[in-house]
């Protein structure tokens, strides 16, 4: 009997049936553009080894001005066709199905020859849209039609016809952007023409026995825009003209509600999706932020949806719902939201990866294989960076043991996993402690290793991670200045007005922490939907709260000072960064910068501004709490090199560039693959 009867549950389709529930989402990782079909086609076999139900493939563009970007893959000719008949027989050959999603942007669009129904400049491009006439609307129809034909000559089991998250077809259903007074525009029976015009042409162009699934934005968080009604109503007409699935979108790029990142509760917006189940006869899949087979599981299970989407949750492992049909959901590589890999590099032009997994969609060129000698490897620091070793080393079949002077593994993600909204980072060290059990490592916790303990090792790894740097204040060695570690292990009384030096990631980390104080808006749903101000879309439109977001109040006071003169949390993630400093701002905290430290005394912290040290002030404060930068622990690394040892020295031990997990497990598992 499966733990999951529900998730991996079969899903007959009529003309096919798929194997299980689970649909990888699409995510856009800049594979096809790389122009390296071998390596795509590898990337997606190896999901389909791993037994998902089906995928969905990045968006690919039907036309030059529909296309996310200058160079973006596109669907358009022969040439195309035999590229992706690559992909799709790897994947058959697997045993699986795969869809081509097919992504016209429209003001998404990141050039000047992108178009519109209105010219209505996105917030998030810099290049104003042309507005369509009628000409240029039956183009953009037959365009998409042709990469659905197209796409089904490639050998693919589908197509999914983007018509969510704010992009071309999306565009036309709202007021919004939808200014037309024509047959396009107006009305919603107008306004939605576009959209059921291309599933219906779309259905008659590839025939019955081919799967369209439509992306339908059940909730688009941005002003005018739908209402369920007119979800319902969009529903039941693509159903009518052939649509074989609809899947669910989740809120425009545009909107300023997050939607997929960690500090958005799980399964949280699945309630949306069950508002639409019984209203259409075809089957519905649900959204965002399902990254366990527990949470697809109940999804399934309370009538949310007939299946459930995880995009991200498959690069952080391909072989999630392999090891889920075996009852190992215990040993799935968490996906843990952070997007430091995949949505930030796809949104900052880089190749997509994974935080946990750095194999994710370099599969053909950072190979983990037996090795052909086993080696003694001795590991210090069991944070992310040793981790990642160890397990990749251990896999090639050598011989691990791995020491930390802490009684528990996992350095300083147990800090991390402490901070609201950052609870995903609790699953992501139990994994590792499950993984390191069942390699059979030897782990020595509670010590403090010297030099003359690695005598004897084949290899050596310092992953001793980081110490913090001194500030150098005057004062600071007062009762109520505590570290950042202190505050976030629960080390030390934390007071009511807190100033907080030094506005990096850890700064914003400790913030947060100090404003919940115990209490995570990501583990209480409606607290959380209150907070950023989503409403149920039945009573307002768009999902909106007419009041806005509603944060609670603040357990402190927090003010975040920086020496920078630039924006606080600059350097924060590209596509997290604005989540972080809005929820400083509901929260009430002063954020100054181009700050000079002065000294701290009974007052409080005293500052100044800028070179000449003008505006002598005072930040009253019980506490303050010093998050003034790192810098590596490269003690036993230099005593090592005294001595003529080799080692090899990663992680923050390497590089202290704030708390980055995503280059310190990138760095150690691609350092033991080398071994």
């Amino acid at each position: 009997m499966t733990e999951y009867p529900n998730l991996l549950a079969p899903l007959d389709l009529g003309f096919t049936t798929l194997k299980n529930r689970v649909l990888m989402g699409s995510m856009h990782t800049g594979l096809e553009e790389t122009r390296d079909w071998n390596r795509v086609a590898e990337f997606y076999a190896s999901r389909a080894r791993g037994e998902v139900g089906l995928m969905v493939t990045g968006g690919i563009g039907p036309n030059l001005e529909g296309s996310v970007l200058p160079g973006a893959a596109m669907m358009t000719c022969d040439d195309d066709v035999n590229n992706h008949a690559i992909v799709t027989d790897r994947v058959h050959q697997a045993g699986g199905k795969i869809a081509m999603q097919i992504l016209h942007a429209g003001r998404y669009a990141y050039g000047p020859k992108c178009v519109a129904p209105s010219a209505i400049k996105s917030p998030i491009s810099p290049f104003p849209p042309t507005a369509l006439d009628e000409d240029g609307i039956e183009k953009q129809i037959a365009d998409i039609v042709n990469a659905a034909v197209l796409a089904q000559r490639a050998g693919y089991d589908g197509v999914e016809i983007m018509g969510s998250e704010g992009y071309f077809l999306n565009q036309f259903l709202v007021k919004h952007t939808n200014k037309r007074e024509d047959r396009w525009g107006g009305s919603y029976e107008n306004r939605m023409r576009l959209a059921v015009e291309v599933v219906r042409r779309t259905r008659a162009a590839v025939g019955v026995n081919f799967i369209i699934i439509f992306r339908l934005s059940m909730i688009d968080l941005v002003p005018n825009g739908s209402t369920h009604d007119e979800v319902v109503q969009l529903a039941v007409a693509v159903e009518k003209v052939g649509a074989t699935i609809i899947n669910s979108g989740i809120g425009w790029h545009e909107a300023r509600i997050p939607t997929i990142a960690t500090s958005v509760p799980r399964a949280a917006f699945a309630w949306i999706t069950k508002k639409l189940m019984g209203k259409i006869g075809i089957p519905l899949i649900a959204s965002n932020r399902i990254n366990t087979p527990e949470v697809g599981e109940e999804v399934l299970a309370t009538g949310c949806a007939d299946m459930v989407s995880m995009a991200r949750p498959m690069l952080a492992d391909a072989d999630f719902v392999k090891k889920a049909m075996r009852g190992a959901g215990d040993q799935i590589a968490p996906c843990i939201a952070c997007n430091q890999a995949c949505l930030d590099h796809t949104f900052g032009g880089k190749l997509t990866s994974c935080l946990v997994n750095p194999q994710a969609c370099y599969e053909t060129e950072l190979l983990i294989e037996i090795a052909p000698v086993a080696k003694t490897i001795a590991i210090v620091g069991a944070g992310p960076a040793g981790l990642s070793t160890a397990l990749t080393a251990a896999k090639r079949g050598h011989v691990v043991t791995l020491f930390d002077q802490a009684d528990e593994l996992g350095g300083q993600l147990n800090m991390a996993k402490q901070v609201p909204g950052k609870e995903e980072f609790r699953g992501l060290v139990d994994w590792y402690r499950t993984m390191v059990a069942k390699a059979g490592i030897t782990v020595k916790l509670g010590t403090k290793v010297s030099a003359d303990d690695l005598a004897g090792f084949d290899e050596v790894v310092i992953a001793a991670g980081v110490v913090p740097r001194d500030p150098e204040i005057p004062g600071q060695d007062r009762d109520n200045v505590l570290s950042y570690i202190d505050v976030l292990r629960g080390k030390a009384p934390v007071g009511q007005h807190v100033a907080v030096i030094g506005a990096g990631g850890i700064g914003f980390d400790v913030c947060e922490f100090l404003l919940e104080d115990g209490h995570s808006p990501t583990t209480d749903l409606p607290l959380w939907m209150k907070e950023w101000g989503v409403a149920d879309p039945e009573e307002h439109r768009a999902g909106l709260a007419p009041e806005g977001p509603q944060p609670g109040a603040p357990a402190r006071r927090v003010t975040l000072l920086q020496r920078k003169t630039k924006a606080h949390g600059k350097g924060l993630g590209k596509t997290t960064g604005w989540i972080h400093r809005a929820t400083l701002r509901m929260k009430q905290v002063e954020m100054l910068g181009g700050v000079n430290y002065e000294r701290i005394d009974d007052e409080g912290l005293h500052v100044s501004f800028g070179e000449a040290r003008d505006t002598p002030t005072v930040i009253p404060a019980d506490t303050i709490v010093l998050c003034s930068g790192q810098l590596p622990e490269r003690t036993l690394a230099d005593a090592l090199a005294e001595r003529g040892v080799a080692c090899h020295v990663i992680g923050g031990a390497d590089v202290a560039a704030e708390l980055d997990a995503k280059r310190a497990i990138n760095q150690g598992t691609r350092l033991a693959a080398s071994f």
